[in-house]
């Protein structure tokens, strides 16, 4: 191999590696830690599925704005409070975190499992 195969190679190894590696400054939360926030007034709770998904089955506190209307949403909410991001599976809101958290967001928790583990 030259070394501008070995530069492509290192490229595409660190592209999925970024993809798939924790957030600094996004937390990993369970369902029942996200229960356990619902009495702190502080607290954005965000669900990130389809209008769709939340109208079927949903959990108040948390407020609809689906993954693809975030960026146009994210001056709605406030920087300086914590945000719980929730999805069906944990994925979508994994990608809102990672958003939120390139937005300037300084505490993000995501629920590992989403609505797919609440019990």
């Amino acid at each position: 191999m030259d070394i501008i195969q070995w530069i492509i190679l290192i490229l595409i190894i660190a592209f999925f590696v970024s993809r798939f590696m924790p957030v600094k400054g996004v937390t990993n939360i369970t369902v029942q830690e996200a229960k356990d926030k619902f009495k702190e007034t502080s607290v954005q709770f965000i669900d990130v599925r389809t209008p769709g998904e939340y109208k079927a089955n949903h959990r108040k506190p948390f407020k609809n704005i689906p993954l693809s209307n975030l960026a146009s949403k994210v001056d709605t909410l406030d920087k300086d409070k914590e945000v719980v991001v929730i999805c069906q599976s944990g994925m979508r809101s994994a990608k809102a975190a990672k958003m939120l958290k390139k937005q300037g967001f300084q505490k993000i928790s995501n629920v590992k499992g989403g609505m797919s583990v609440w019990i």
